[in-house]
């Protein structure tokens, strides 16, 4: 059986990874209530070429992943805030938000325990867990 070929993304796209269940489930949600009019697309990062973007799947293992018209790469949290900002307008002061200082430390961390704790959350699946760092990493 052949392999499915590789796309490349022809717009925004917000990047997430299928074989989590919380990622996608969280995918969903954007796709269905912050995108509402499809200004951006939502794809898992196994059906793009992802070299051809400027990614790898380590970096989209370690975190959500935003492709602009121009092709700038934004990663975790600011992903998320530029789905946002390029979402419904309702959604872009919660995206802009996002960015401000000293919002976006905060995000930056909430974000990072939601990425390691992913698993124990709604939709959560052993898929999701990272594996262990070795003790004092």
């Amino acid at each position: 059986m052949e392999a499915p070929a590789l796309d490349v993304p022809d717009r925004p796209t917000l990047v997430y990874d299928a074989d989590c269940g919380f990622c996608t489930r969280s995918a969903l949600f954007a796709k269905r209530w912050v995108d509402r009019r499809d200004r951006f697309a939502v794809r898992p990062w196994q059906e793009l070429d992802l070299a051809a973007v400027g990614l790898s799947a380590a970096d989209c293992d370690e975190a959500a992943q935003f492709v602009t018209a121009d092709g700038s790469i934004r990663s975790g949290h600011r992903a998320i805030a530029s789905a946002a900002t390029h979402g419904a307008p309702a959604w872009r002061p919660v995206g802009y938000l996002l960015m401000a200082p000293g919002v976006s430390r905060v995000a930056s961390r909430a974000y990072g325990w939601v990425a390691e704790h992913r698993y124990q959350l709604p939709g959560g699946t052993a898929a999701c867990a990272r594996p262990s760092s070795p003790a004092g990493e």
